[in-house]
């Protein structure tokens, strides 16, 4: 029987594990993968508190490092299935039911498919969703990222360092970039911005060749044809939440819903850190709050039991 088991090795569960290991809970993190999408940061990490500049993967190392210092136990594994029986947690880890007597979620969001058609059919054929693992595939070619947030702007800022040409379809009138990525993807010198792209399919024969889209600023409306070999989807992200039943309440995103005085979800003991809840603002730093966070008031809450 632990006192806390965390779900989730992004920032979040790795900050949660760390606040839960100094207060001496008996603990258990567990994780498929450690770094969650910021190991998926297509460009060095400038906005984290004390480190000026630092890849993903040194700050994944050095989080890991403290990890290691307080001997957090951690199984490698995926979770199926949590619930609640006489204030224990069952939770379903690979093969293995193990309990609990609290839970951190924290098992973050994976990236969302844009729903084009074309998209499923070229996936691992000129079709990525990550623009580090598959990015130098596309040297000296062209490439479309579609979206226009931030991490399409980061994606396209990698891919410059590679690819021939790099547009980035945005849907809207507007990107939705901050002013800071936009100059440094400027910058690059190989970056077509096109908004108001109402993107229509993606084709090719055994890869990918074209996409094709509308320009809602054309009055005639005809087809345009944009011959790339890769299509980057940079669509948003989808949170993990499906294997938790009716224990949460969910919002229209499919984040889950919480207290945000205490990080507890609608299920006494069972809290919720990082971009798996409704939190607005998705990023490293705020991840990594929220999972202290949730991890104190887990503290609270197993004190509480105890008396």
């Amino acid at each position: 029987m632990m006192d806390l088991i965390i779900v989730g090795g992004g920032p979040a569960g790795m900050a949660a594990a760390i606040y839960a290991a100094r207060a001496k809970q008996k603990l258990l993190l567990i994780t498929s993968e450690f770094g969650g999408q910021m190991a998926r940061k297509e460009v060095e990490i400038d906005n984290y508190p004390g480190l000026e500049k630092i890849s993903a993967l040194d700050l994944i190392a050095r989080f890991r490092r403290h990890l290691t210092s307080l001997q957090v136990e951690v199984k490698m594994a995926e979770v199926f299935g949590l619930k609640k029986e006489n204030d224990v947690f069952e939770v379903v880890a690979g093969v293995e039911k193990l309990a609990a007597r609290a839970v951190v979620i924290a098992t973050g969001a994976s990236p969302r498919p844009a729903g084009i058609p074309g998209e499923k059919d070229f996936l691992g054929r000129g079709v990525c969703y990550c623009a580090t693992c598959d990015g130098p595939l596309f040297a000296r070619r062209e490439v479309a990222v579609i979206g226009g947030g931030n991490a399409a702007f980061e994606a396209a800022q990698f891919l410059a360092n590679f690819a021939k040409k790099v547009y980035v379809l945005e849907r809207g009138s507007q990107v939705a970039a901050d002013g800071a990525n936009r100059e440094l993807l400027k910058k690059t010198g190989k970056a077509e911005i096109i908004a108001n792209a109402r993107i229509l399919r993606i084709e090719g024969k055994n890869f990918v060749q074209k996409l094709v889209y509308r320009d809602g600023n054309n009055p005639d409306n005809k087809e345009i044809e944009l011959p790339v070999e890769g299509v980057f989807v940079k669509a948003g992200n989808q949170p993990a939440s499906d294997f938790l039943g009716g224990l949460v309440d969910l919002n229209d995103r499919n984040e889950i819903k919480f207290n945000p005085v205490d990080n507890q979800t609608k299920t006494s003991g069972l809290f919720v850190a990082g971009d798996v809840s409704e939190i607005k603002f998705k990023q490293i730093v705020v991840a990594a709050g929220e999972g202290a966070k949730a991890a104190m008031a887990a503290g609270d809450y197993l004190r509480n039991l105890k008396l």
